[in-house]
């Protein structure tokens, strides 16, 4: 098995060449810096230490910046690979060659740099015209080096100034596989993907390709990387004719993959399976969509079926538990994450379109015409707010893969922090504005991110929050019209009005025992309709919450929810005494919120703030 560190420094003197220094606790005042003398430093240890005057000394004494050491290392190979900035700039300005040969590897200073993951050296040798396809005496050119040692800013740094993200080493690794192979971090796996690298080519040696690779190193998250974010495929045979469905199903005891994975794996083995119609079925994707979408409409109907039943209580509460458990249980066997993620979206589409039949069917003759009427335009508000929620753009955060090469190239020569996650989202390769964050369930950066609702199988952000709004309102009043209407229904059709019950308490309980009556009195009468009109008590009760915290929140407070479950962890949050910077008075936020005015300018300026600022 091919297994190589591809570039260590000459003769095991890299740590040698590491700065000193001891370690303080955040919380005490850092000492004052101790003054060296580095007076009798040779120009080999200034460098290595850093001691920019000694080397500028010695240089303009007359030292040759391109004389090598006794194992033909050069001064700029030791500065790289000890991340010394001004020192590179000066031995760069001062004519040293840039792709200088050095150590038993024969290695150049980009080599030292990105093995060690210096993205600054990195960045001020490539802007040099330093070669990063050069490959030291193991065959691997600069970026196998930072993929295999996990040096993800520096991979990406590489691929945006032009490296093939597949160029291959000596023996055919690719950096994608150096990465499943050695970094058990999800990055820079899946950054390779997202930047183009294909999970098809295999090594020369021994025919594996990437997921072989992690398959051998029993790297899970690489596994899972591949499988769900890539297209790696299960049946792509080494020299020996060993595929990664083979090498997951041997060692399937020692590798501990996530629930998604194990899907994915079940569902490509039974798919390629002839046999067992029934097992193929509960694996075909279509099927299943299918069954989230149908499920909430089935039972909602069974439900109201054995409500309205000429039998016990008891039985039907027997009856309706063991329906449910069924449902659970085939829920189980059916449903992956991605899947549940849209069930709360078939439980409101199934639960509207029956209360449209139970209106038709049950109220419309009780109420009128007018009536009806009005319950449509509410309705028709609602399916528009509904459907802009859903299928609009909430925000999301776009870059073409140029624009995004360009923000990961201007990032990483800007000297402020590189790849910082409040300024840098790793997942979409594009920058963040201030107020967005990358959803985990979309996989996108949304603009003012509010939060993903389920209900509405969307996220919640700067383009679709007034949409959500409305929304919420739209289905506040079309609940309280299917309360009116089935009250009415049922007063007209079982003449009991409100009930006036039999009870002979007094007070409060004899008031208890008439609602009680009245509406065991209506579900004899009309159960599916008592059932229907629950539905719509549940629903308004929990809307009307929800309307009232998101107007709280956008208009008196000027925060999203996002913001206010983590304004304890954001800077500008934290430097307003936990109040949001952006709040402008309740007018004014309701008018931004319903985009008839613009946005305010940020509390300070935006890059000083996104330096500061933390999100996950």
């Amino acid at each position: 098995m091919y297994d190589s560190t591809c570039g260590a420094a000459a003769s095991g003197q890299c740590g040698k060449a590491q700065p000193d220094g001891d370690i303080q606790s955040p919380r005490e005042p850092p000492p004052a810096p101790i003054q060296r003398d580095y007076s009798g430093f040779d120009i080999v240890k200034a460098t290595q230490h850093g001691a920019f005057l000694r080397v500028k000394e010695l240089v303009e004494a007359g030292w040759d910046v391109n004389q090598p050491d006794r194992e033909t290392v050069t001064l700029l190979h030791w500065a790289a690979i000890n991340n010394r900035r001004e020192i590179i700039q000066y031995l760069l300005a001062k004519g040293a060659q840039v792709d200088a040969i050095g150590g038993d590897l024969e290695s150049t200073p980009l080599h030292w740099a990105t093995r060690q993951g210096h993205l600054e050296a990195t960045v001020l040798l490539m802007q040099a015209g330093a070669d990063p396809s050069l490959r030291d005496a193991e065959g691997c050119a600069c970026l196998h080096l930072a993929a295999q040692f996990g040096h993800t800013s520096v991979v990406a740094y590489l691929v945006a100034r032009g490296v093939s993200p597949d160029e291959p080493d000596a023996v055919g690794m690719t950096p994608l596989m150096w990465s499943c192979w050695k970094v058990s971090a999800v990055d820079p796996t899946r950054l390779l993907i997202t930047l183009g690298a294909s999970t098809r080519p295999a090594d020369r040696s021994h025919g594996n390709t990437a997921l072989h690779w992690a398959i051998l190193a029993k790297n899970t998250t690489a596994i899972t990387t591949l499988l769900l974010h890539g297209d790696a495929s299960l049946d792509v045979p080494n020299l020996r004719g060993v595929t990664p469905l083979a090498l997951l199903q041997s060692s399937a005891d020692s590798l501990m993959v996530g629930a998604k994975v194990s899907d994915k794996i079940k569902e490509h083995i039974v798919a390629s399976s002839k046999r067992n119609f029934l097992r193929r079925l509960t694996y075909d994707k279509k099927f299943r969509w299918w069954c989230v979408v149908v499920m909430p409409f089935l039972a909602f109907y069974v439900t109201g079926l054995v409500l309205e039943m000429d039998a016990l209580y008891l039985v039907k509460a027997f009856l309706l538990v063991c329906f449910y458990a069924m449902l659970h249980f085939v829920s189980n066997i059916l449903f992956d994450d991605e899947l549940k993620n849209i069930f709360p979206l078939s439980v409101y589409l199934a639960t509207k379109a029956w209360f449209y039949v139970t209106w038709v069917v049950f109220v419309w003759g009780a109420v009128g015409g007018a009536a009806s009427l009005l319950f449509l335009l509410s309705s028709a508000a609602l399916w528009f707010t509904f459907l802009r929620s859903w299928r609009s753009d909430p925000g999301v955060i776009t870059a073409t893969k140029q624009e995004k090469f360009k923000t990961i190239v201007q990032l990483s020569e800007s000297g402020r922090g590189g790849f910082e996650p409040a300024r840098f989202c790793s997942a979409c390769l594009v920058r963040r504005p201030l107020r967005s964050k990358h959803c985990s369930v979309c996989n996108r950066c949304v603009a003012k991110f509010d939060h993903h609702c389920p209900w509405v199988g969307n996220c919640i952000g700067a383009k679709n929050h007034r949409y959500f709004i409305g929304f919420l309102a739209s289905l506040i009043c079309m609940c309280g019209w299917m309360l009116w209407g089935g009250a009415r229904a049922l007063a007209a059709s079982c003449g009991t009005g409100t009930g006036t019950g039999t009870g002979t308490g007094t007070g409060t309980a004899a008031g208890t025992d008439s609602v009680l009556d009245a509406a065991l009195e209506a579900a004899r009468c009309n159960a599916w309709l008592v059932w229907v009109m629950l539905n719509a008590a549940f629903h308004l009760f929990w809307v009307t919450v929800l309307l009232c915290c998101q107007l709280y929140l956008v208009v008196c407070l000027g925060m999203t929810t996002n913001e206010q479950l983590n304004r304890g962890r954001y800077r500008h949050f934290q430097n307003n005494r936990g109040r949001s910077p952006f709040s402008r008075g309740p007018l004014l936020n309701a008018a931004e919120l319903c985009q008839c005015a613009p946005s305010g300018p940020p509390p300070a300026d935006d890059e000083l703030l996104l330096r500061d600022h933390h999100y996950v």
